[in-house]
């Protein structure tokens, strides 16, 4: 563990790292801090809160860009370690260190930006009838310490310097992060990376903090401090909703934003069969089997109208399938968790085919599954997400029914649609109903694979995350740590510089409704 800069053991259970390859546990073990590690970090993290928000936007820019340059420097250390800690290939984790800098760098563009301080003046308008109006400004500013936990299935792009912990700092808030069980090594060297960054730029030390623990102890304990003024959070449902009830248990409530749950539908229109069946279900394996499946965007369910094209569809699916090989999962208990899933749906759904049973003691056998519109619509088994290589096949009666299994799905990440252009008018009417469901609606391409920039939503209703109205990934993820302040009639010399007459920050600014640099 990392506390404010200086390394600290903790006093609690012992863990290591775990070679799903392999099999084998990894030196060197690592031991759960308790309460008095989280409270000592919290405190630092309140205690910097002051001088870190008072850093200009660039400052907290070069800082990010230090982080991303430290992590490069540990380039050679990090992917072996990482590769080793969640069994996946050495060309996903070195594309995910480049992720992982890339939104630390975006995140600096964002900051020199500027509009992510959200200037809006109204000037005052003293002769106004009837009433007088006082000169109003607005702008942004950061939440507080924010707690971030680090996530099972990207060790780098999700985890201890990934998009949460990214966004929380660009916005000027101290990170304490419990860094995952799963991948204790590569957490540490990233967050060794973090902290020598925060001493090169001269930041308080506290700024950020490493901590390892159980999620139930040492996690809620962490969400429960006082000095904790929002969550970041990506895992299982079960987890993310015992932290937000934490978190709204509270004397003082607070955000959690937390991405959980997700099947991510694809919906298969009969122009695009009829053209495409056999390599939409070879694609579809492909994106059904990178990683072991064990993406929040895997494609989990597939719906089309059954027909002669999804059965040429499925066939493709099964010659691709059938001898897919069994790979690696993150971790003993994900495996664990990925065979009950398939079993309760084996129990419910008409087995397609699985892939091959070769393979290590913590891995994925491949799974796909079909049923009917009715069935599934009846079920609460059909609709779980099984986090890992497993699909259901929803056969419908026709759009009417497709459209009506639509309206019956929980929150989703992401809605594919596979449609050719006679297709359009079906994909049409089925827009509507999407939108109400999914954070991202793609057409004709598979949702594994989550782009970073100014666009894209990673998020969605619950349980896809317990707040739709925010992202999880790209520059609006800074939205989730900042809130709005206003200044009536305060006198230029005292106004922050985002809002002060001038514009000395030379930001894009809203006044009096319209956007200027006036």
């Amino acid at each position: 563990m990392i506390i404010a800069g200086q390394p600290v053991s903790g006093t609690g259970d012992e863990i290591r790292g775990y070679d799903p390859a392999a099999g084998v546990d990894l030196e060197p073990a690592y031991r759960y801090g308790d309460d008095s590690h989280v409270d000592a970090a919290c405190a630092a993290a309140a205690e910097a809160f002051g001088a870190y928000r008072a850093t200009t936007a660039e400052q907290r820019a070069v800082f990010l860009e230090t982080v991303a340059d430290n992590i490069e420097a540990v380039r050679e250390t990090l992917v072996p370690r990482a590769v080793a800690e969640s069994g996946l290939p050495q060309a996903r984790i070195a594309g995910e260190v480049g992720r992982t800098t890339g939104q630390l760098r975006l995140f600096a563009a964002v900051l020199r930006e500027g509009s992510w301080n959200g200037a809006r003046i109204d000037p005052a308008q003293p002769d106004r009838t009837p009433a007088p109006r006082a000169d109003i400004r607005q702008r942004e500013i950061p939440l507080g310490p924010v707690a971030v936990f680090g996530a099972s299935n990207f060790p780098l792009a999700f985890s201890v310097a990934g998009g949460d912990t990214a966004s929380a700092l660009a916005a000027g808030c101290p990170v304490v992060v419990k860094g995952h069980d799963a991948h204790p090594g590569t957490s540490e060297l990233v967050a060794r990376a973090i902290a020598a960054a925060v001493s090169a730029c001269g930041l308080p030390a506290g700024t950020f903090s490493l901590l390892f623990g159980s999620g139930p102890g040492l996690g809620t304990a962490l969400v429960t401090d006082p000095h904790i003024k929002a969550v970041g959070f990506t895992g299982s449902r079960s987890g993310g909703t015992a932290l937000v009830a934490a978190a709204a248990a509270r004397p003082e409530p607070i955000p959690v934003y937390a991405e959980m749950s997700s099947i991510n539908p694809v919906f298969l229109f009969d122009g695009a069969l009829s053209t495409r069946a056999a390599d939409l279900g070879r694609a579809f394996v492909a994106s059904l089997t990178m990683g072991s499946g064990q993406f929040c965007t895997n494609p989990g369910l597939v719906i089309a109208v059954d027909g002669p094209g999804l059965d040429e569809f499925l066939a493709a699916a099964r010659d691709a399938l059938v001898d897919a090989p069994a790979t690696p999962m993150l971790t003993r208990g994900i495996a664990q968790s990925y065979a009950k899933g398939v079993d309760a749906l084996a129990a419910e759904a008409d087995l397609v085919v699985r892939g091959s049973a070769d393979g290590p003691e913590a891995s994925c056998r491949a799974a796909l599954f079909s049923t009917d519109a009715a069935s599934f619509r009846a079920s609460g088994v059909q609709q779980a997400e099984v986090f890992g290589s497993s699909s259901l096949v929803i056969r419908c009666a026709d759009y009417a029914d497709m459209a009506s299994v639509a309206a019956a799905l929980e929150g989703q990440l992401t809605a594919t649609l596979q449609a050719d252009e006679i297709d359009h008018p079906a994909a049409a009417a089925l827009l509507p109903v999407l939108e109400t469901k999914a954070g991202r609606i793609l057409f004709n391409g598979w949702p594994t694979g989550v782009e970073v920039g100014y666009a894209m939503v990673h998020g969605g209703p619950y349980p896809a995350t317990s707040d739709s109205r925010t992202t999880s990934v790209g520059a609006r993820a800074i939205e989730r740590f900042l809130r709005p302040v206003a200044y009536q009639d305060v006198p230029n010399a005292l106004l922050p510089s985002a809002v002060a007459d001038g514009n000395p920050d030379g930001l894009w600014r809203r006044v009096d409704g319209q956007l200027t640099r006036n």
